[in-house]
């Protein structure tokens, strides 16, 4: 061994030596990094000796802290705090009930209304839910959790989930829907599905069982709604009215152009026939633009009925569009059709596109077979 090895040897003895005198003390990373903490003490990375351990589940920890793990939305993120400077804790709304009784009907309602809509969280999570939509920055301010028996041994935990929930002053709803026995086994027989509590026996013995493992629950709730002789619209209705606020529910609107020679769109609710109007395509300096040019948009409304077929259409729309936002109904698609799509129904889909943005609408414009020729 010549001299240089003997020394770097030596060298390497005695860093190891006092990487070993103080225990407890972090070691020395490698260089030009940080220190790096001991197994056990905060701050450690996470490791593990298999992969499957590298994923843990999400702990509860008290809004605005910045700690925890998991997978999700960035838990490290601060906060949004008020002006006193506390966390903004979402609004937290729990939908339970009898099966069969619309509780998807209500969570498909709430989540129209823009709630954040969890299905069938185990119980012991919504604390660890709201603990993620407080470091949301604001983006998850309510949420709406459905919970029922088909948690199973979950939904012995609900007991404690809202207590910690009191505790920590989360304000909580809730709603609980329910229905009479005839109502519930009419439901479960027009759908030939059992209901998740009868086992070997009838139906009936799974409502019993049901109401008997709610009845609790169903004392505590804020809001409790009979939906025997309700059907999908009028249970939308009755939830609205609670949770929609002031606002009326927003309709949404997308305005579609199409060419019939290509075939009607098939999630069409509403279809307009532009083809009563002198086609722009024989016009020779008008045939290589399409409805969005001015040009071409000036020919189309100067012919006869034009503008009268828009100002009556646009008043239908409008009256429709009540009646929807009365039935419960989010989403309408109107369709306005010429021979080609490239013209007639892109000038008319344009025009109709702003009368119904300025009645309150938000609208969508979507020219599906412009450009296709």
């Amino acid at each position: 061994m010549s001299s240089r090895q003997r020394e770097e040897r030596g060298d390497g003895q005695r860093r190891a030596q006092e990487g070993q005198a103080a225990p407890g003390r972090p070691s020395a990373g490698p260089a030009g990094d940080p220190a790096r903490a001991q197994p056990g003490e905060p701050g450690e990375p996470a490791q593990a000796a298999d992969p499957s351990q590298t994923v843990r589940a999400a702990q509860p920890v008290q809004p605005g802290t910045g700690t925890g793990t998991g997978a999700g939305p960035d838990t490290d993120a601060p906060a949004v705090t008020d002006a006193a400077g506390e966390p903004v804790i979402p609004e937290l709304v729990i939908i339970s009930g009898m099966s069969g009784a619309g509780r998807s009907t209500a969570a498909k309602c709430l989540e129209d209304l823009g709630w954040f809509v969890v299905d069938n969280l185990p119980p012991e999570l919504i604390p660890t839910m709201v603990d993620l939509g407080a470091r949301s920055q604001g983006n998850v301010a309510r949420i709406a959790v459905v919970v029922d028996v088909r948690g199973r041994s979950f939904f012995d935990n609900l007991r404690e989930s809202l207590a910690d929930l009191s505790q920590r002053q989360v304000k909580r709803r809730i709603v609980y829907l329910e229905a009479s026995d005839e109502a519930l086994v009419r439901r479960f027989e027009s759908v030939r599905r059992p209901h998740p509590l009868q086992g070997d026996g009838r139906i009936v013995d799974g409502i019993e069982a049901e109401r008997d493992l709610l009845r609790e629950l169903r004392g505590d709730a804020d809001l409790v709604i009979d939906t025997s002789g309700l059907n999908v619209h009028e249970l939308r209705a009755k939830l609205d009215a609670r949770f929609a606020g002031d606002e009326e529910p927003e309709l949404r609107a997308t305005v579609m152009s199409f060419g019939y020679k290509y075939g009607l769109p098939v999630d069409a609710d509403l279809v307009a026939d532009c083809r009563f109007l002198p086609n722009p395509h024989w016009v020779p300096e008008l045939r290589p633009y399409t409805g969005m040019n001015e040009e071409v948009s000036g020919y189309v409304f100067d012919q006869p009925g034009a503008k009268e077929f828009l100002d009556r259409y646009a008043e239908l729309l409008q009256l429709i569009a009540a009646g929807y936002r009365r039935e419960g109904k989010r989403y309408v698609t109107v369709a306005v059709g010429c021979t080609g799509g490239k013209h007639r129904s892109v000038a008319v889909s344009e025009k109709l596109a702003r009368r119904l943005s300025g009645a309150g609408v938000e609208t969508v414009v979507v020219h599906r077979d412009m450009g296709r020729e």
